[in-house]
């Protein structure tokens, strides 16, 4: 591919190069974590599974299937043909002739308690692909090349936040063993979400019931989707998502966009359909010295509705993951520990204060509502050595920011007021501890920004015009209160 550059009057042509669109890449993916702040959602699809260990994806996965039950009599072919690719149909048949099969020639292949009637019928054709999939991962410690295990060491690096996933095997926790594994349905029922976990949406071989593979299956899926969108949807628009092991048409992304392009309705033309901060990542072998793939993708997810992000093609992920390392890792940061914390807070909330576990001031609370800079002292807390206080006064990440001064765009138009004010007034909010907002530690390279209700006071004023003035003084805070508030 040639482009010709136009530079104070001087004309010359020159060819780019696959390092140079690499270069661009990790640099863009730099600036986006620079401004999100925080560490990055991995949505992995079963191309992810293909590349690391060699498994089926879902046509794969039906023919194997197909071929162990003797009541599925014709090719795998006959059914992608006749049902025109409907897997989930498909899915549904074969659901069928696994419970016949089990209830027949075929009831010693399965558990003894599978027939007492306490699970459903579609739980033979689960196990069934449970079998197949629960040894799915590396080979004596190898994810099959050099090449391979170098990618999987970059990924590691990445420290996501939280890993969603569609595939059912166990080839994400055997990457990620620190992270906890939410199944399903847990999801909708978990109080709140944190950090370090792997969100199996459509299942697990830990647990056949939970398998989404036949219509039925998909069905229910479908009612849960709005709940379960609620659920993430601000992990999507908050922090940098990249789809890994997925084609651009695949359904899973569709219904992701659609719901981002709602939540932020997207309705300027140009540049600004594109999202911000969505990547997919595609295989392409294809690609030499002189490629320079597209860096952008439009996905139809709805009639009329068309949505870009940004599209990273490669042969070697490896520099991709690294870009995305970028953002710093957690190795000193217990997982484990911030998910106790976070289940204390929300047991706190939502049980011992309304049962009366703890002893409330409601004049305190009565006051407090009504002034955002006192809704800090809701508790009584007044210094800020007590990482309890960090967590009450400084409650926001830029997005809630956005949310509460109703912003479309959500934090990138909180950081164009934040940046209207470094302009203007020379205050650069993020650049110290104050009133406003205060900087915590996440890893080595990274930190997480959170706000204030002054700051959404200060800010609402910016955005409708009026006149404010800034306390610049700056705040100390304990760097132990601080290690405990991340």
């Amino acid at each position: 591919m040639m482009v010709r550059i136009i530079s104070k009057g001087v004309h010359s042509s020159m060819p780019l190069t696959y390092k140079q669109y690499q270069d661009e890449v990790t640099q863009d993916i730099a600036n986006v974590l620079k401004l999100a702040s925080c560490q990055p959602i991995l949505f992995v699809g079963s191309g992810f599974a293909k590349r690391y260990a060699q498994g089926p994806n879902w046509s794969e996965l039906l023919t194997l299937l197909a071929k162990d039950c003797p009541l599925i009599d014709k090719d795998f072919a006959y059914y992608e043909q006749t049902y025109n690719k409907d897997y989930a149909k498909i899915g549904t048949i074969f659901t069928d002739a696994y419970r016949e099969w089990a209830w027949g020639k075929g009831k010693g292949k399965f558990p003894a308690d599978f027939f007492d009637g306490q699970y459903k019928s579609d739980i033979f054709i689960k196990h069934a692909v449970s079998e197949h999939l629960k040894n799915l991962g590396p080979k004596k410690g190898s994810y099959g090349t050099a090449a391979m295990d170098a990618e999987i060491e970059a990924l590691k690096k990445i420290s996501a936040h939280s890993v969603i996933t569609t595939n059912y095997d166990t080839l994400v926790e055997s990457i990620f063993p620190q992270y906890e594994r939410v199944i399903g349905q847990q999801i909708l029922r978990k109080p709140y979400l944190a950090i370090g976990e792997v969100f199996k949406i459509h299942g697990c071989v830990t647990d056949a019931q939970s398998i989404v593979i036949n219509g039925a299956d998909y069905a229910r899926f479908e009612e849960d989707h709005k709940y379960l969108s609620a659920k993430l949807l601000t992990y999507f628009v908050e922090h940098p998502l990249i789809f890994i092991g997925y084609r651009a048409d695949d359904p899973n992304i569709k219904k992701i966009l659609y719901d981002v392009d709602k939540m932020v309705r997207m309705d300027h033309k140009g540049d600004y359909d594109l999202v911000p901060n969505i990547y997919i990542l595609e295989r392409d072998e294809t690609i030499g010295e002189l490629s320079y793939p597209a860096r952008d993708k439009g996905i139809t997810v709805a009639k009329d509705t068309n949505v870009r992000i940004k599209s990273i093609s490669a042969s070697s992920f490896e520099w991709v993951y690294k870009a995305f390392g970028q953002a710093g890792n957690l190795e000193k940061i217990d997982t484990k520990l911030l998910r106790s914390l976070m289940a204390r807070s929300v047991e706190l909330v939502r049980s011992s204060i309304p049962k009366k576990h703890v002893e409330i001031d409601f004049k305190t609370l009565e006051h407090a509502v009504n002034s955002g800079e006192e809704f800090a002292k809701l508790f009584g807390v007044t210094s800020l050595s007590d990482p309890s206080q960090v967590n009450l006064s400084y409650k926001y990440l830029l997005s809630g920011v956005a949310t509460a001064l109703g912003l479309k765009k959500g934090w990138n138009d909180a950081q164009k007021l934040l940046t209207i004010l470094k302009e203007n007034d020379d205050f650069d909010m993020k650049a110290s501890d104050n009133k406003y907002h205060i900087s915590i530690p996440s890893s080595r390279t990274n930190v997480i920004h959170r706000y204030t209700e002054a700051a959404v006071d200060l800010l609402r004023k910016v955005q409708s015009g009026e006149p404010y003035v800034i306390d610049r003084q700056e705040v100390k805070v304990d760097d132990a209160a601080k290690g405990v508030a991340a």
